[in-house]
């Protein structure tokens, strides 16, 4: 725990066997309550991996999708009582090391969200990033401040903490269950007036890392382009299914599909 609050660390993975284990033993314990992988349907053994690892883990029975994945992370991570939630890919692209120091800029009430930047510090491109990423990712993230009205430097990045009352009270069963979850998010995050803080955090670049390629990045960026147009318009009044504030939050009773519980 961080200053009495539950910290969890939640793990959307798919085909992550040959990166978990080196993710996982970054992860400082002392800090981390329970640790959560959902895996997403995998072609590989993440889920054994995971059990020998001794994490908590459960299983699609098909593949729902990235954004998919994460609302059944969230909705265990409620069941367990978390306080504070970090989401962490066990690609081993962001560094777990970060994890006491974003959970703690949440625990003593100083931001809803934090997210961990790559774009600070200029660390992308020296971590391996594809040029056209990185340009990509400078001209949607400029594009969303303009519209959106914020200064963050990155809305693309996949390490990210969250406090209880935005799982709870954020309609996240309306977002996307591809890549545009993310996106989605943090836009519904700065709509309701929660606060995102920022931490600079270097990122790895390599093949066994996970990355959408470049037509998906394409769609993607089409989608960020629409989530920053309607986020401005629901601003100015009109009706966004969206960003419509009686929308469906996660159902955290849902039955979960557990391959494997942590002992002890």
């Amino acid at each position: 725990m961080i200053n009495n609050k539950k910290v969890v660390v939640i793990m959307p993975a798919y085909n992550a066997e040959k990166t978990l284990e080196k993710t996982y033993n970054e992860i400082y314990q002392n800090f981390v309550d329970e640790i959560i992988l959902v895996d997403d349907f995998s072609k590989d053994d993440t889920k054994d991996v995971a059990k020998k690892l001794n994490i908590t883990t459960i299983v699609h029975e098909k593949n729902t999708g990235y954004g998919g994945n994460q609302k059944t992370c969230y909705r265990a991570a409620l069941k367990a009582n978390a306080d504070i939630v970090i989401m962490l890919h066990p690609d081993y692209q962001y560094t777990p090391k970060l994890i006491p120091a974003m959970a703690s800029m949440m625990a003593f009430e100083e931001y809803d969200a934090v997210i961990g930047s790559r774009m600070l510090g200029n660390s992308a491109l020296k971590g391996g990033m594809p040029l056209y990423k990185y340009i990509s990712n400078r001209f949607l993230t400029y594009f969303q401040n303009f519209v959106i009205g914020e200064k963050l430097s990155e809305y693309h990045t996949g390490f990210r903490g969250f406090t209880k009352k935005i799982l709870e009270n954020l309609p996240l069963e309306d977002c996307s269950d591809d890549f545009i979850f993310d996106n989605q998010m943090l836009a519904l995050i700065l709509y309701n007036g929660y606060k995102i803080g920022e931490i600079s955090c270097p990122t790895k670049y390599f093949p066994e890392a996970s990355s959408i390629n470049f037509m998906r990045s394409c769609k993607y960026g089409l989608q960020v382009l629409l989530v920053s147009l309607k986020y401005r318009m629901a601003r100015l009044g009109l009706p966004i299914k969206l960003f419509n504030r009686s929308g469906q939050s996660l159902d955290s009773s849902l039955e979960l599909n557990y391959y494997y519980k942590r002992l002890g």
